[in-house]
């Protein structure tokens, strides 16, 4: 039989899984021969031997690759053989740099095993890893991904090490982060002047100690410190959540099992899922009933904890000593980057922390945890970072082929090099390569020197991985971000994306949908074509443009920033715009705080519009309902009122609903809430509980999106923006679209909030 030579291209995650020595093996029981290596842009394979062997050898390829592996395309090429004599593994190449650079992986089961067998060499290592799992995108400096170009490259492989690293039947073998207790990163105990008490093991137990005495411990990780405190004690939380200037927003929680976990929570099978994946994300899951007061310091008022299980051999080897749930909060001040370097941790954190448990592997960039939620039946990423993050969003060749049809220009014409600079709160940034949108991880709110630090490292960080120098820049409309003001100072073309046609087209993106689409874009703050806050849109997505077909209606926020702050402030905005006045309404548990000179002067500025910006946001009246019914009168963090308001409502909700009104014959119709806030306050004067108004007013809102969605006739009907957050407004319009005939259009990887919107500015760019 005739023998050929196939020369493969591979595209996609294929580099730091295990990928080429799976190659090598599938080669060698085939008994092919040729060779694979690493480029920076994949993997190249040349193999010869029969045809029906090479056709087995492609389709084996495909369906027993490395489970971590993602093959996204396969260039192929037949050849006439040139007579190779064996299947070797050859050196990485240079070239494009569009291969995909891993996520971090939490720690696989065989590793994990490793470190509890006391016959094994890396009995107790916290560095544990294989091709299967470990650090990734949080050392890696340069594509190709190979030992010289990570954070590795300082630790010199001891002989045992080395062979492993060598044999392609080895799991280990070309395991960049590959090391042991001989020849790896060690532990070191710190105190808060950074004098070190102890290292390697010692260091573990005193840390162990340190928590079961009450102390609050700043713990080095994969992506960044962690501040850990025992979950069980009351005092050392309060403590944490006055040094952290903290006061009410939830703690995560890492438990040192699933077994713990289904003990004090509910936990589906798709949650359980979700924690004991590679990615290991922070999984928000309800407290049993039994369990509700438990640790209440933990998340006031909320029948939900965010669970995480260790993902490192470190935070294992420390859960298993103690046996008992940690408070796992990123090792920051809030609202600041989590601190990477020791010797920073020690500057920044040292007010924080009573003790520091450090190593001496470099991180190259901060990489939070990720949080996710389980909404409808399947996940949502709340925040996108270690586990996810910088892993592409592939847009579909299909969307830009209908969309230079609509242009009448040539099918799928060169992608230009795009940045986008996201949002100012729950900033992401994201390139555009080819078909690929890489993008970062969870940056954070913009608002301080650190947070816009760590912004221009991860714009460097991504354009130094792969060779990157955008020729347009999208940013958000808002002319006072400083993500767009950066866009602006590049000196390059620069498209200026409104901020909720950036929501939608984001879920578009991540769903391959095409237009026409409705999109419902509910958030609290985004920047108007006409200058005001918007926030409550619907958004008709045709062709290369959008449309604000409807919009609910504008009332005024009093102190403007300050207003998102004090609920109670949006709250007036809201009574004035329905009644002009708050005469008749003193007793409302928001009246209490408030002097008598005090709601003067807010009626002043209402009425002289004196620092009242309008707005249109189903965010900032989620806040003002939140006030009416005394549920929040203040906030200390972002959507503390909408999410009080969330879980207020009980197990088994009413279906009733309150009258609205629709006004408008053209677009943009208007969507008159003043019957609905009527109806709330009637309510609240009848004294009907909170939870039966608050599902009342969730009701509502989803029969508003029925019936702009049944006017506009558009099947496809995303839904976007921080408030389908929400799980039970998501899943009671999810389930009220499909009833209708509607298709719902919800996000999975990609955030609903702000940091999804870097890839929206992307595909707003393109259709550009």
């Amino acid at each position: 039989m005739t023998k050929k030579r196939l020369k493969l291209i591979i595209c996609g995650a294929v580099q730091g899984v295990g990928f080429r020595p799976f190659i090598y093996r599938l080669a060698t029981e085939l008994n092919l021969t040729g060779w694979v290596n690493n480029s920076a842009s994949g993997v190249f394979i040349e193999v010869e031997g029969e045809s029906k062997i090479l056709e087995e050898f492609l389709s084996r390829m495909q369906t027993e690759k490395p489970p971590r592996s993602h093959i996204q395309s396969i260039e192929t090429t037949w050849l006439d053989c040139i007579g190779y004599t064996t299947f070797d593994i050859r050196h990485s190449v240079s070239g494009e740099k569009t291969a995909i650079v891993l996520p971090d992986l939490a720690t696989c089961p065989d590793c994990l095993q490793d470190i509890f067998d006391p016959q094994n060499r890396r009995y107790g290592y916290p560095f544990t890893n294989c091709t299967n799992c470990g650090p990734r995108y949080t050392i890696i400096e340069a594509l190709p991904y190979d030992r010289p170009q990570t954070t590795m490259k300082g630790f010199v492989m001891c002989s045992e090490c080395q062979q492993e690293y060598e044999n392609p039947r080895d799991r280990r073998f070309h395991a960049q982060p590959n090391a042991c207790p001989h020849c790896g990163p060690q532990l070191a105990l710190w105190d808060k002047q950074g004098n070190s008490l102890a290292t390697q093991d010692l260091a573990l137990k005193m840390a162990v100690n340190a928590l079961k005495e009450g102390k609050i411990l700043a713990i080095k990780g994969l992506g960044g410190f962690h501040l850990m405190a025992d979950a069980s004690n009351p005092n050392t939380i309060m403590e944490l959540r006055q040094r952290k200037g903290r006061p009410h927003k939830p703690f995560a929680l890492m438990y040192p099992s699933l077994e713990l976990v289904k003990t004090h929570c509910q936990v589906s099978p798709l949650e359980e899922e979700l924690l004991t994946s590679p990615e290991a994300p922070i999984v928000l899951l309800k407290r049993k009933p039994d369990y509700f007061n438990l640790w209440d310091s933990i998340a006031p008022n909320n029948p939900y904890w965010g669970i995480i299980l260790p993902y490192t051999p470190l935070h294992h080897l420390l859960l298993c000593e103690l046996n008992i749930p940690l408070v796992a909060t990123s090792g920051n001040v809030s609202d600041e980057p989590i601190c990477i370097d020791e010797g920073e941790a020690i500057q920044r954190l040292g007010h924080l922390a009573d003790i520091f448990l450090v190593h001496n592997r470099p991180i190259i960039r901060p990489v939070d945890d990720s949080v996710v939620r389980v909404m409808a039946g399947r996940e949502m990423i709340l925040r996108r970072a270690r586990g996810y993050a910088p892993f592409p969003i592939i847009l579909k060749a299909e969307s830009r082929r209908q969309e230079a049809e609509v242009n009448h220009s040539p099918p799928l014409p060169p992608s230009p090099s795009l940045l986008a600079t996201g949002g100012h709160l729950k900033n992401t940034v994201a390139i555009l390569r080819g078909d690929q949108v890489f993008i970062s991880q969870h940056i954070g709110d913009l608002s301080n020197s650190q947070a816009l630090g760590a912004f221009h490292q991860v714009i460097d960080s991504l354009k130094g991985l792969y060779d990157f120098e955008p020729q347009i820049i999208a940013c958000d409309a808002h002319p006072d971000y400083l993500s767009s003001q950066f866009a602006q100072s590049q000196g390059l073309p620069v498209v200026k994306v409104q901020h909720h046609y950036a929501h939608v087209l984001s879920c578009m993106a991540e769903n391959g949908i095409n237009v026409p689409v409705l999109g419902v874009a509910w958030d609290g703050t985004g920047y108007g074509d006409d200058g005001t806050i918007w926030g409550g849109e619907f958004l008709l997505i045709t062709d290369n443009s959008y449309q604000r077909v409807a919009h609910f209606r504008p009332f005024k926020l009093p102190g403007g920033h300050r207003a998102v702050k004090e609920p109670r402030r949006i709250a007036l905005g809201i009574l004035y715009e329905v009644f002009g006045s708050f005469d008749g309404l003193e007793s409302l548990p928001l009246f209490e705080g408030f002097s008598t000179q005090e709601l003067k002067l807010i009626q002043q500025m209402l009425s002289r519009n004196l620092n009242a910006p309008l707005t249109s946001s189903v965010g900032r009246l989620f806040d003002g309902v939140a006030s009416i019914l005394g549920v929040c009168q203040h906030t200390s963090f972002e959507g503390q009122g909408a999410i009080a308001l969330e879980y207020s409502i009980q197990e088994n909700p009413n279906n009733r609903v309150y009258f609205y009104q629709i006004l408008g014959t053209t677009f943009p119709l208007v969507i008159d809430w003043k019957l609905m806030i009527k109806g709330i306050l009637d309510d609240v004067f009848l004294n009907l509980t909170v939870e039966e108004i608050a599902a009342k007013f969730h009701n509502t809102l989803v029969e508003i999106i029925i019936k702009i969605a049944s006017k506009l006739r558009e099947k496809q009907v995303i839904l976007t923006g921080g408030c389908f957050q929400n799980k039970y407004l998501t899943e009671r319009t999810i389930k009220r679209l499909t009833q209708e005939k509607f298709i719902p259009i919800w996000h999975q990887k990609v955030p609903p909030n702000d940091g999804g919107i870097a890839l929206g500015q992307i595909i707003a760019g393109l259709r550009k």
